[in-house]
């Protein structure tokens, strides 16, 4: 596993990108509502992707056609930007977006409610982002992958909600997919590196309020929950620096 260690001027240019990609999430927050369509959220990021002088790191890649992933309720990932979705109140959304700005990539995405949603559904928001935050602080120079990995898979299953198993978080620099895949659990099939400064990771808890099971939809990159449960989807990059985390992609 060759994980790329980046230097103090690099990781300083994933924070400009970090900085793009918080403004990119910022322009949509106020027009996530009832009544909005999901490629009403595209065209607004791709403008604005556009005036921050950045170029939309999702569309084209392996063929994804849109600069945002817009995934409602039982939608885990990957769904695509369309007119015809409209969101409804009691909805909820993960927006997913990556930007790359002078040859390095920023990545990270949130799920919010349209309107008022159930305490359930809240507390799977909460639980979800709280997951998020509990890894991003064993992103600690000396501690190991599976610290990462197993705070997230703890603190979901001991609240009473499923982890994807299927999608992961990774490495994130020069290109939107780096070394290492980062398991939202222990996965004790593969390697467990010791977290170094320098090291940029996309932590990203993915979790069901159902089963853990997702299935891909004919248009090959919807995953859903196979239940028809409600996911939520959380994402930060974070470096590994001397002085502990550093979350690029935090306001």
């Amino acid at each position: 596993m060759a994980i790329l260690i980046k230097t103090t001027a690099e990781i300083a240019k994933m924070r400009i990108a970090g900085k793009a990609l918080r403004q990119v999430h910022n322009a949509i927050a106020p027009h996530v509502g009832a009544g909005v369509s999901t490629m009403d959220l595209e065209e607004i990021a791709v403008a604005k992707i556009a005036e921050l002088g950045a170029k939309a790191a999702f569309k084209g890649y392996h063929g994804y056609p849109s600069a945002l992933c817009t995934s409602v309720n039982e939608e885990v990932v990957h769904g695509m930007p369309s007119a015809k979705r409209k969101l409804k109140p009691g909805d909820i959304i993960s927006i997913d977006t990556g930007v790359e700005l002078g040859g390095y990539y920023g990545d990270s995405a949130v799920t919010v409610a349209v309107g008022e949603v159930n305490d359930s559904v809240k507390r799977l928001l909460k639980v979800t982002e709280e997951s998020l935050e509990l890894a991003i602080d064993k992103v600690r120079a000396g501690n190991r992958l599976f610290d990462v990995c197993g705070t997230v898979e703890k603190f979901i299953v001991s609240n009473g909600f499923s982890i994807v198993r299927e999608f992961v978080g990774h490495g994130i620099g020069t290109a939107l997919h780096e070394e290492p895949q980062i398991p939202n659990y222990i996965d004790r099939n593969s390697e467990n590196p010791r977290l170094k400064p320098g090291m940029v990771l996309a932590i990203e808890p993915m979790v069901n309020a159902g089963k853990p099971d997702t299935k891909v939809l004919s248009d090959k990159w919807t995953a859903v929950a196979k239940d028809g449960s409600y996911s939520a989807h959380f994402e930060h990059m974070v470096a590994v620096t001397d002085n502990g985390p550093w979350v690029l992609s935090r306001p």
